[in-house]
C-alpha cells in the first residue's frame, strides 16, 4: 500500500456544550467529504456544563437527539458560575489545565496523531496546545497541522501567555463564517496573526463546520502536503 492511502489521523476538539458524540454527528458531512484522506479521532472535555435554566420543553429533546445531554467544556471563563463566554474578558479561568493534561492522555492513549481540528471554543484551545507544542512544553504534542474552525483568541489575561511567543509555524488552515453570530469573523481574524502563514477558508454561512462539495478543494489542498 502506497504511503498516500493511509489516512491522515485527526484528533477533534469539539466546542463548548458538545461532546465527542454530538461532534461526531455535526461533522458528519465533512466525514463524508474527505472520507479517502482523513481519520477523525473524537475526545470529550473532561468538565460538565451546568445546564442553561428556563429552557423550553422541546430544547432539552434536542439535545438528547444529538447527544449533547452531555454538555462539555473545556474551560470556563466565569469561575464562580461556571459559564463561559468568548468575548467575557477574564483574569482567571477555571479548568484549562484539566484539559490539557486530557488531551495528553488521549494523545498518549488514542495516538499517534499527524493533526489536530478544533471547532469554537476547541479551536481556541488548539491555537494554545500548539504554542504549547512550539515552545516544546509538552513534548508528547507532535502535530503536524492545526485545522481552526470559528476559533478565537482567549480574553483570558491568564492566557495571554500563549499569544506572546513569535508566530507559530505550524501550518494552519482558519476556517470561519462570515455569518458567525457566536464568533464573529473579526474575532476568528484577530488569531490569524498568532500563526505564521495562516491558510483561511472564509464561508458565507454561521456557526459550524462547513462542508460543502465547495469547499473540498481547501481542505485537499492544504490536507494532501502532509500525506
Amino acid at each position: 500500500m502506497s504511503t498516500s492511502a493511509v489516512p491522515l489521523r485527526i484528533l477533534c476538539i469539539h466546542g463548548y456544550r458538545q461532546n465527542a458524540n454530538s461532534f461526531r454527528e455535526k461533522t458528519g458531512a465533512l466525514r463524508k467529504l474527505l472520507k479517502k484522506l482523513v481519520e477523525l479521532v473524537y475526545i470529550s472535555a473532561p468538565h460538565q456544563v451546568p445546564a442553561i435554566q428556563n429552557e423550553t420543553n422541546q430544547e432539552p429533546e434536542k439535545m438528547a437527539s444529538s447527544g449533547e445531554e452531555d454538555q462539555r467544556g473545556w474551560w470556563f471563563s466565569d469561575v464562580q458560575a461556571r459559564g463561559f463566554n468568548a468575548k467575557q474578558e477574564c483574569e482567571s479561568s477555571l479548568g484549562l489545565e484539566e484539559s490539557i493534561e486530557a488531551v495528553k492522555t488521549a494523545v498518549k492513549d488514542l495516538g499517534p496523531f499527524d493533526g489536530i481540528l478544533g471547532f469554537s471554543q476547541g479551536a481556541a484551545l488548539v491555537a494554545m496546545l500548539c504554542a504549547l507544542q512550539e515552545q516544546k512544553l509538552q513534548p508528547g504534542f507532535n502535530f503536524r497541522f492545526a485545522i481552526v474552525v470559528a476559533g478565537f483568541r482567549s480574553a483570558c489575561s491568564q492566557h495571554q501567555r500563549f499569544y506572546k511567543a513569535p508566530a507559530l509555524t505550524i501550518p494552519s488552515l482558519h476556517v470561519f463564517g462570515q455569518d458567525d453570530r457566536v464568533i464573529p469573523e473579526e474575532m476568528s481574524r484577530d488569531l490569524l496573526p498568532a500563526f505564521d502563514g495562516a491558510q483561511i477558508l472564509l464561508h458565507p454561512g454561521g456557526h459550524f463546520v462547513p462542508a460543502k462539495s465547495s469547499h473540498r478543494q481547501t481542505y485537499q489542498d492544504f490536507l494532501k502536503k502532509f500525506q
